[in-house]
């Protein structure tokens, strides 16, 4: 397969005047591939064709049918790699500005076009366009991978749910004596507990990564709020589950470092909240997103608190609540390094018997220093 950083880019002119297209072509056509087409649902259809591997977009504004404006704003959505360009009349300026703020274009240029300053504008557009060629095929294959791993993943986890939940039904069969079947019926929850949150981790995870190279390609953030309901809609929670969990958005900011690694946090911390809720007679969880100061996320639940001695030792020593489940007490060491790697941080407050919040700080703009962990 051709190396896409360095394979010339193709530029798709769009006009609907035959003479323009004709004219654009034979002009620029010996240093540049160029393709035509004479509409915007043409242009499209050029477009479908993987194999013309457009790099560079050039269209009129005025148009019959769609025009300039509506072509830019699908190609922004559905190519955000493809690099834009808007001729346009001196006349149609005043109709440009919904044009130019709902759509990236690179640079617009008026007609009549000026070769050499055409020659030069398509130069520069076609390195940007080998760099987002080279970027959309970076995150092609890790969807790719990302695809594999999760089919590779997926099949012996289900396999395990599956085992885990026939060993429940057999423990009913009446052949076990009571103890038996609650020896086997406790350790067979808890391998579908460990399965199901290994699902759920995987899949937020997938997700995260898809989202921030999709939000990398279109230039913007994935937001704190845009986080935590991607996690609740990956993550395998039951119908009780998510009614016991409310979210408050206070004040809403983007997550600009590492948002994958932050949705793994928000994943942990989920499970450890609803572990500890498990046998709660009113159980609540409540994700909250404010910036106090700084940045932050909270995630407090009614569950039975974390005794003192623990609390203290929680972020530090690879202790847990949670062996018999197979908890091995490095979850919330690898929270606290993971937040401190982009200059957050993470803090734990909890009273036995009434409450615990767990809170993510982030760094404000500019501010790069690791806050203070307990």
């Amino acid at each position: 397969m051709p190396e896409i950083g360095h394979a010339p880019a193709t530029i798709l002119y769009v006009d609907d005047e035959d003479l323009a297209l004709k004219y654009f072509a034979r002009a620029v056509g010996t240093d540049f591939t160029v393709l035509t087409a004479s509409s915007a649902d043409a242009a499209i259809e050029i477009l479908q064709n993987p194999d013309n591997r457009i790099g560079v977009l050039i269209t009129d504004f005025r148009m019959p049918g769609r025009d300039g404006g509506s072509l830019l704003r699908q190609i922004k959505a559905e190519y955000p790699h493809i690099v834009c360009i808007l001729v346009t009349a001196y006349a149609d300026k005043e109709l440009l500005l919904d044009t130019v703020n709902s759509s990236e274009i690179f640079r617009i240029l008026e007609k009549p076009v000026d070769l050499p300053e055409a020659r030069h504008t398509l130069r520069l557009a076609c390195e940007r366009a080998r760099e987002r060629s080279a970027k959309h095929d970076r995150l092609m294959a890790i969807d790719e991978t990302l695809g594999f791993l999760a089919h590779e993943l997926n099949t012996p986890l289900a396999t395990i749910v599956n085992f885990s939940s026939g060993v429940l039904r057999r423990t009913n069969d009446g052949l076990l004596s009571l103890g038996q079947q609650q020896e086997i019926g406790k350790a067979a929850r808890a391998i579908n507990a460990n399965a199901q949150y290994c699902f759920s981790v995987l899949s937020s995870f997938i997700e995260s990564v898809r989202n921030a190279g999709k939000a990398s390609a279109s230039q913007s953030d994935q937001s704190a709020h845009q986080l935590i309901l991607s996690l609740l809609d990956t993550y395998p929670l039951t119908h009780e589950q998510r009614a016991m969990i409310t979210i408050t958005v206070l004040e809403d900011f983007p997550v600009k470092a590492l948002p994958n690694c932050v949705a793994l946090v928000l994943s942990s911390i989920l499970s450890n909240a609803l572990r500890a809720l498990s046998d709660q007679p009113s159980p609540t969880l409540q994700f909250s997103v404010q910036i106090d100061n700084f940045p932050q996320i909270r995630i407090t639940d009614n569950g039975p608190g974390v005794p003192p001695e623990i609390l203290a030792r929680l972020m530090v020593d690879p202790i847990t609540t949670y062996g018999p489940l197979g908890g091995n007490g490095m979850g919330m060491i690898f929270c606290k390094r993971i937040m401190q790697s982009f200059g957050g941080g993470i803090t734990i407050d909890s009273i036995q018997h009434e409450y615990t919040t767990v809170s993510l700080h982030f760094p404000t703009n500019g501010d790069h220093a690791a806050r203070s962990d307990q």
